[in-house]
């Protein structure tokens, strides 16, 4: 079962080493903004591109609430995806973020 974590609890994970993150908004919004390094696969469209993401790879899941990730992190975890969903999504982050 994938699991929720806290925006703190990201950012210092993501302070320490790489790690994937996955954005589910939509392309223009993660265009107005994102996680650096993030990769966006929006969820009105993620059936159709989810063969872009590696079963092997852990991937942290955000959205601008939670609201988005947490319904992909649940889908991904059914389908045996190993998924972490940031809770609060970007509207608590604090870092810089990239365009």
């Amino acid at each position: 079962m994938f699991k929720n974590i806290k925006m703190n609890e990201f950012e210092n994970i993501m302070s320490k080493e790489k790690i994937n993150v996955l954005d589910v908004r939509e392309v223009y919004e993660f265009e107005e903004g994102h996680v650096p390094h993030s990769i966006n696969i929006q969820t009105s469209t993620f059936m159709q591109h989810m063969h872009l993401i590696d079963k092997n790879e852990h991937y942290y899941i955000i959205c601008l609430t939670g609201a988005r990730s947490q319904m992909v992190a649940k889908f991904l975890d059914q389908q045996g995806y190993q998924v972490t969903n940031i809770l609060g999504g970007l509207i608590v982050y604090r870092g810089e973020l990239e365009e």
